[in-house]
């Protein structure tokens, strides 16, 4: 069994031009003088949704630590390695969002942040933001942002630094400090995923809201980052590097693929049916936007999350075929890509969107930027955790 991934200067090579994609992107948006509001609003579809699967990558280990569960130590590295590009995401939205305040004035994406608006002697005064600015304020705002980046990359850095420090003293010391660290994180993640979604992307909307609002957003980052962990699992095995990984492995991953497309699939109706049954103006007008102006994109994200993986993935013999997994995969990241895309594009640029150069070479630079960054952590240490009580359990793994 070979532990020790080594990165490839032909695939460092392609990486740096997915990368390579993203700066193209940028010039050409300076050159055809796209509106800088469009490339912001891009900077925060990309930045949310790999920040998003890469706080998913260390809550699965999270998961796995806190069930006492065997059958994934033998790929284990891989959520740790999503995780490591918490940082780069975390850093990236943070600038987003700073840019936006009101004394910089560089982009407009949150509406609520023009202090005309919750000003009684203002002509823009609004009394639904007026009512929410104990919540929506600039302070606590950026508080809570530097708060949950924060918060997600010490625990995982410190999960990560455990389970290498596991490699090198065996015993069981350090798998219990994970079962606690792990707990932790959950309890974290269980307030922050929600918090995070009201402040990064439903208040873009601003008079708009849904109690579901943080399943939702949690739901696609969930089902993406497994299929993600499928990947990079079909990738190394196909290197030769997972030979313990075989299709029980990958079966049990492509069940969780396709109940989660599912899950997503019952939260995007429950929301959009609830919505437009009750006809309430200040919540219909959500769907009315992107019926009007992106009824394309908005009904994609069904045909791709739900009705692809329905159709194409529901059989046992098609969650045990790599090429198939890996074809349902890219759909399903594409896919949610769209479905955060759909969240953010019509509440920041209404109908002056478009899927173009700039949209897709900043989706392939910021890939390149995440595949580089778990790629490199996966060659640091042990592909296999190899003193985890579980690793035996994992080797043997059958269903």
């Amino acid at each position: 069994m070979n532990l020790n991934y080594t990165l490839k200067p032909g695939t460092r090579n392609l990486l740096f031009g997915l990368m390579a994609m993203g700066v193209l992107g940028l010039v050409y948006a300076f050159l055809a003088h796209v509106p800088g509001q469009r490339v912001w609003a891009n900077l925060l579809v990309n930045s949310y949704f790999f920040l998003g699967i890469s706080v998913v990558g260390t809550l699965f280990v999270a998961i796995q630590y806190m069930a006492e569960a065997g059958w994934s130590a033998g790929f284990q590295r891989v959520p740790e390695a999503i995780g490591q590009f918490i940082p780069v995401a975390g850093l990236i939205l943070l600038l987003v969002l700073i840019a936006g305040s009101h004394s910089l004035h560089l982009h407009h994406l949150y509406h609520w942040m023009d202090p005309s608006l919750t000003d009684p002697a203002s002509d823009h005064y609004d009394e639904i933001i007026a009512g929410k600015s104990a919540y929506l304020n600039e302070p606590f705002f950026y508080a809570r942002a530097v708060i949950y980046i924060l918060g997600w990359f010490l625990i995982t850095r410190a999960i990560r630094k455990a389970s290498l420090a596991e490699d090198a003293e065996g015993g069981l010391r350090n798998y219990k400090k994970n079962v606690t660290l792990g707990a932790a994180f959950i309890i974290f993640y269980g307030v922050t995923s929600s918090t995070s979604a009201w402040d990064w992307v439903m208040s873009i909307d601003t008079h708009w809201f849904s109690t579901l609002f943080g399943w939702y957003n949690f739901s696609t980052f969930w089902v993406t980052c497994l299929t993600l962990i499928a990947l990079f699992s079909i990738h190394l095995k196909n290197n030769g590097y997972f030979t313990h990984v075989n299709e029980n492995h990958l079966h049990d991953l492509g069940k969780f693929m396709f109940a989660f497309s599912i899950f997503w699939t019952y939260l995007w109706f429950s929301q959009y049916m609830l919505y437009w049954y009750s006809n309430i103006p200040e919540e219909v007008t959500y769907f009315m936007d992107r019926f009007e102006n992106y009824k394309v994109p908005f009904l994609a994200t069904l045909v791709l999350n739900f009705l692809a993986p329905l159709l194409l993935f529901m059989g046992r013999d098609a969650k045990r075929k790599q090429v198939v997994m890996s074809m349902i995969g890219v759909i399903i990241i594409i896919g949610h890509w769209l479905d955060v895309f759909v969240m953010i594009m019509p509440g920041t640029v209404k109908d002056g969107w478009g899927i173009g150069i700039l949209e897709i070479g900043m989706f392939l630079g910021f890939l390149g930027a995440f595949l580089f960054v778990v790629l490199t952590a996966l060659s640091k240490a042990s592909l296999v955790p190899k003193h985890h009580p579980f690793l035996n359990e994992a080797e043997h793994h059958h269903i």
